[in-house]
């Protein structure tokens, strides 16, 4: 099954299927993005709009993007304000973004499902204002180096979604190549007490100005 296809049959039950993962990236997004001020979002994978609520409270305007039709029909029922907008689009190509339209650019448990991540740092920062925040919440590498990634059950079956292992210096890395300035990097437990392996990493860079 394609991950198209895989997120167009998940998305009847997404918001209401026990999923530690999707319920802690919200966290780790509130935690983090309420320190900042925003006023143009563009949200990569937004999915059914589980972050989208929390951020149209800030901002005067959201585009989200996603390649699940399902998942924006259920945003678009649930966020159902004419400040935000959700559009199909592939993120692997190029985006129907004006230039430098964004203050904020957010991608919260999408960029597994990307193998180009370069692809992805250079539009952002096409995308995004001079001095514009790129906020990312993924699922942590250790949790996919032993074999975790995105899935759900369906009719009694697990469907594994495919995904992509990117290290703490891919992410990194791609970043300073197209202009980004690392401004905090968090990692993120189901137990914030207990000695286990994070759940979710998740960073915030700054685009720079261009040098003269």
């Amino acid at each position: 099954m394609s991950i198209e296809k895989a997120y167009d049959a998940w998305a009847a039950q997404y918001d209401t299927d026990r999923n530690r993962t999707r319920d802690l990236d919200a966290v780790s997004t509130t935690a983090t993005l309420s320190n900042y001020s925003f006023q143009r979002v563009l949200e990569l994978g937004c999915g059914t709009g589980k972050n989208t609520e929390w951020l149209l409270n800030r901002a005067e305007r959201i585009i989200g993007l996603d390649f699940s039709q399902a998942m924006l029909d259920i945003a678009k029922e649930k966020v159902a304000n004419n400040r935000a907008q959700f559009i199909k689009a592939d993120l692997t190509s190029e985006w129907n973004i004006d230039d430098q339209w964004a203050d904020l650019v957010t991608s919260s448990l999408t960029l597994e499902h990307i193998r180009d991540l370069d692809h992805i740092f250079k539009q952002t920062s096409r995308t995004l204002t001079q001095n514009g925040l790129f906020f990312i919440s993924e699922l942590h590498p250790y949790k996919q180096y032993g074999g975790s990634g995105a899935h759900f059950n369906l009719e009694d079956q697990t469907v594994h979604i495919e995904v992509f292992t990117h290290h703490l210096t891919d992410y990194i890395d791609s970043g300073h190549a197209n202009g980004f300035k690392l401004l905090e990097t968090r990692e993120w437990f189901d137990d914030q007490t207990s000695r286990e392996i994070p759940r979710l990493i998740s960073f915030l860079f700054r685009k720079k100005a261009p040098t003269r």
